[in-house]
This record gives C-alpha cells, structure tokens and sequence, in this order.
C-alpha cells in the first residue's frame, strides 16, 4: 500500500515536474529536400570513389627481378621425410 502511495506522488511529481515536450513537425517538402539532397551526395561519392579508384589502378607499380632474401624466409631445400610423392598419396609409377 506504501508503496503504491510512493509511485503515485511520484507520478504526480514528475508530471508537474517535467517541462512541456517541444513537438518537431517536419513537411513533406523538407524530407523530400533532405532526400534529394543525400542522393546527390550517394552520386557524386559514388563518382569520386570510382575516379580515385581507375586513377590509383592505373598508376604503374614497382616490379623486381629477384625478391629480398628476408631471413625469416627458411626455404626447404631438403626432400620431405617421406618422399617426393606426398605423405598419403600412392602414385603408380609405369
């Protein structure tokens, strides 16, 4: 009972409390002002992106003849344990 008491006061509290909500209204004119507005913006991203995009494509880049020798690059040049043909393939020599 107590408590149904606390809830209403403070219903009734933050009724008078609270300020008067500001209503936004908004026309049919402005969404479709504010629509027209992005999809050219969509557009000219779209282009911008598209033209930086062939631009950076075709730039050449540099090719070499040989790659570094990094030495964390540790090349096997020893045959594997189990030999040239692989660990579980037969492969029928005639």
């Amino acid at each position: 009972m107590a408590l149904a008491a606390a809830r209403s006061g403070l219903r009734s509290l933050g009724a008078r409390a609270a300020p008067a909500r500001r209503r936004m209204s908004s026309s049919v004119h402005d969404d479709a002002y504010e629509t027209a507005k992005w999809e050219k913006i969509t557009y000219a991203g779209i282009v911008t992106c598209t033209l930086l995009a062939a631009y950076n494509l075709s730039k050449g880049h540099p090719h070499f003849d040989e790659p570094p020798a990094y030495p964390y690059l540790h090349i096997r040049n020893k045959e594997f344990p189990w030999g040239p043909d692989g660990l579980f393939e037969i492969k029928d020599h005639h």
